[in-house]
Parts: C-alpha cells; sequence; structure tokens
C-alpha cells in the first residue's frame, strides 16, 4: 500500500455510522478525502444514502456531531426522494419516455412485447409465471437500450470518424455513460427509460469523447454541433435522473443499496 494511503488509513474506524432524527435511525456512510478540507453532507440519489466526506485528519467523534447536528437536513432529502417502482402487474414503467403498464398474461406465448389496450394505454405485457417475471422485463429492457444506444453511438462514430473499442450496456450506478482511454464506451441501460433525444444526448457526449478526452470548451462546442438537444438534454436529466433509478428495485433492495459506493449525482448540503 502506498505511504500516502497509510498515512491516513483507520484500521478499526467505521464504515457506516448510525444518526438518530425524530425517532427513525439513518445510515450515513464514512468516506475520506486526503482533498478535503471541511466535513460535507451528500444524499446520493441512486443507492439512497447519505455520505459524509471527511478531512484527512478528521476525528469520528467531529464527524458523528456534524452528521447528527444535520440529521434533519438527511431526514427531509431522504424522504423526498421517488419511491421505488418494482416490476410486477400493474406498475407503470416509462419506455423511450412513454408510460407503459406492466401486464402479466400468463397463458400466452413469448416472453415481454408491447402493447395497446382497448382504451388506447400503452402496456408492457410479460408472459410466464410471475418467478421470471422481473428478469424477463429487465432483460427485454436491456437488449432494447443496447440496441437504440449502439445504433446512437455508430451514426455519431461514423459522423466525427472515429471508432470505438466496444460498446457496452450495464446497470451503472455511478454516472450515465463513459469513454474509457482505451475507446471503451459504456452506458446505463436506464437511458431506455428516458425520452429518446437523452439517449441520443449521452451517446453523442461519450463519443465525443473520443475526439476530447476532456470537458474543455472546444468539447462542448463540438457536442453541441453534432447534438443540437444537448442542452435540453441535460435539463431533463438534472429534473429527471434520479427517477429513473427507482424501477425494477423493491424498498428492500434500496435499503441494501447502503452497503454500496457513491455516485455522481450527488445534491450538496
Amino acid at each position: 500500500m502506498p505511504l500516502r494511503a497509510l498515512l491516513f488509513r483507520r484500521p478499526n474506524e467505521p464504515q457506516v455510522i448510525e444518526i438518530h432524527f425524530d425517532q427513525a435511525v439513518f445510515l450515513v456512510r464514512l468516506r475520506r478525502n486526503r482533498q478535503a478540507r471541511r466535513y460535507t453532507l451528500r444524499i446520493q440519489a441512486a443507492t439512497r444514502e447519505a455520505v459524509l466526506t471527511m478531512p484527512p485528519r478528521g476525528s469520528l467523534r467531529d464527524a458523528k456531531a456534524f452528521a447528527e447536528k444535520h440529521g434533519g437536513w438527511i431526514a427531509a432529502r431522504l424522504g423526498r426522494l421517488p419511491k421505488a417502482a418494482p416490476f410486477a402487474p400493474g406498475v407503470v414503467v416509462p419506455l423511450r419516455g412513454v408510460p407503459h403498464r406492466i401486464e402479466h398474461r400468463r397463458g400466452v406465448r413469448g416472453t415481454v412485447w408491447m402493447d395497446t389496450s382497448d382504451g388506447g394505454e400503452r402496456l408492457l405485457c410479460v408472459a410466464g409465471e410471475l418467478p421470471h417475471f422481473a428478469r424477463r422485463i429487465g432483460d427485454f429492457l436491456k437488449r432494447e437500450a443496447r440496441r437504440d444506444l449502439e445504433a446512437a453511438s455508430r451514426r455519431y462514430l461514423a459522423e466525427l470518424g472515429v471508432t470505438a473499442r466496444r460498446i457496452t450496456v450495464r446497470d451503472q450506478s455511478s454516472r450515465w455513460g463513459s469513454c474509457s482511454t482505451a475507446g471503451a464506451l459504456s452506458f446505463s441501460w436506464r437511458l431506455i427509460l428516458a425520452p429518446p433525444y437523452v439517449l441520443d444526448y449521452l451517446a453523442a457526449h461519450e463519443v465525443t469523447h473520443l475526439v476530447e478526452m476532456n470537458h474543455s470548451s472546444r468539447f462542448w462546442r463540438l457536442l453541441e454541433r453534432i447534438c443540437p438537444s444537448m442542452r435540453q438534454a441535460k435539463a431533463w436529466l438534472d429534473v429527471h435522473g434520479t427517477d429513473l433509478h427507482r424501477y425494477g428495485v423493491t424498498e428492500s433492495a434500496l435499503a441494501a443499496a447502503n452497503r454500496r459506493g457513491p455516485i455522481t449525482d450527488d445534491s450538496d448540503l
């Protein structure tokens, strides 16, 4: 282990502390950052946890006092997060930004398909037995996301005259997309839940990184040139992006998410 890491390591320090507020208990994850100059609280929406960043020489006692002082803020912010929407019969899920009600059709052959009710309601129909219900919907949405993201990415790759090493789609809570220095593009499948122009923007964003591996003014000018809806898409994600993380999970799974790592879409205190 590097000497610098050893200087700030606390072998017996807990990773999570409990904060009591208004007869409720909240778990707060502790994280040391050698560049931090003060204690900072963030609510990480996708994992539904509070994270307290500590300066390298900060004390556990001061960290807990800081969190307890802001217990009301933690409770209010967590309380405003949208509720979980598991993949279950009757739940409404957006597909390409359009609400679809999930309908179970046990006796019908097939897996998952889109349909419209007699009243004009958009449906996401699922065949088979209930134990396979959620997995089938998840697999369907990931396939749709892969198809749309690969098509959008290849369109922008051709426009900019660059090549991607590979394009992958997975459930990443840390960011909507990424581009490695080796030219690998990766996206969150949850983008299929957003309007098409949002997915299109994320594809353009990551492909543009193959030209400019930064967020310089040149990067943003190039991105806006090839993706005129950039500002609209960014505004949509700022308002609705957090909501996409609630689909396909249960409240108990969201509680268990306290054990997962941080994300970048935070709200600062």
